[in-house]
């Protein structure tokens, strides 16, 4: 299970907690941070808030801090469908052009690069979509309270 630490921003009486998860990025954890080009990219660009609702028979607090989990199988084969799904169009489309070009009696190689790109992008298109809906059928899970943060008064 995937785990991530999320804030309570709303906690309602119908069973439902809203919450905020802070994208990370991988960059800054290295050595080469000074002079590495995607650093510098990743420093130009602000992190990331991502909120969401999950139902939950506990009641929090803003500012709560909880211990989120979400199966690995959920972001496998999300991974999955966006990876090789289009990689399998690729193939399809270049055998179905190679196919259409012998035929008619047209030169195969243009038509299977041009069948492999159609093919690649259409099941590419496809897997997105099949991974969002398989996203959002997974509901994360509270696994623990962190409590609420610390706050240093001056």
């Amino acid at each position: 299970m995937m785990e991530e630490v999320a804030r309570v921003v709303a906690n309602s009486n119908s069973g439902w907690v809203v919450v905020e998860v802070e994208m990370k990025s991988a960059c800054n954890h290295c050595e080469s941070g000074d002079t590495c080009g995607t650093s510098a990219v990743s420093k130009a660009f602000s992190s990331k808030v991502q909120r969401f609702s999950i139902q939950s028979d506990s009641q929090f607090v803003k500012g709560e801090r909880l211990k989120l989990g979400l199966p690995e199988s959920v972001i496998l084969k999300a991974a999955a469908l966006v990876y090789i799904l289009p990689l399998i169009g690729l193939f399809i489309g270049a055998f179905c052009g190679n196919q259409i070009a012998g035929l008619a009696d047209i030169h195969s190689d243009l038509l299977s690069i041009l069948g492999a790109l159609s093919g690649a992008l259409a099941f590419w298109a496809m897997g997105k979509r099949a991974a969002k809906r398989l996203e959002e059928q997974a509901q994360p899970v509270i696994i623990k309270s962190l409590g609420k943060p610390i706050e240093i008064v001056n």
